[in-house]
């Protein structure tokens, strides 16, 4: 195989399924797992708004790891440069986004402000971590792990 078969494979493999693509739909439908006991644990002591805003809350998070996933695959196909900007950048702009977000509901009837806050940096960290698991820190398996043979 000549380089640039390789580099045309590898391009290839990577147009049809970026890394960070795979990953954050993981961790999205990892989200989607929980989300019906995160809005049951938010309306215990918050009630209906407590419900209303952890669901918004992980509304934004899901669309925060999509859009970054997004931002860095996009780049990756133009330079490492632009990789490394768009990650630098990009974080500080969905930041941006998600007080944006909040600045636009805070006031709304429906929010909780307690539930909200502690929705959004809860289901960040807590689907990072649980991410983790899955996750294959290799050169050789990028991404997720290769899924183990059934019995």
């Amino acid at each position: 195989m000549t380089t640039a078969d390789m580099s045309a494979s590898t391009d290839s493999t990577i147009d049809e399924n970026p890394i960070e693509v795979r990953i954050s739909l993981d961790m999205v439908k990892r989200g989607l797992y929980v989300t019906p006991i995160v809005i049951a644990v938010a309306a215990m002591p918050w009630g209906g708004p407590g419900a209303l805003s952890a669901a918004f809350a992980l509304g934004l998070v899901f669309v925060n790891f999509l859009l970054a996933a997004a931002l860095v695959s996009g780049a990756a196909k133009i330079s490492t440069a632009l990789v490394m900007a768009a990650t630098l950048f990009g974080y500080l702009i969905r930041l941006g986004l998600i007080l944006v977000a909040f600045l636009l509901v805070r006031d709304a009837s429906w929010i909780s402000r307690p539930a909200l806050g502690a929705t959004i940096i809860v289901s960040h960290i807590g689907l990072l971590v649980w991410e983790l698991k899955y996750v294959a820190i290799s050169l050789a398996h990028a991404g997720l792990k290769p899924a183990r043979p059934s019995k």
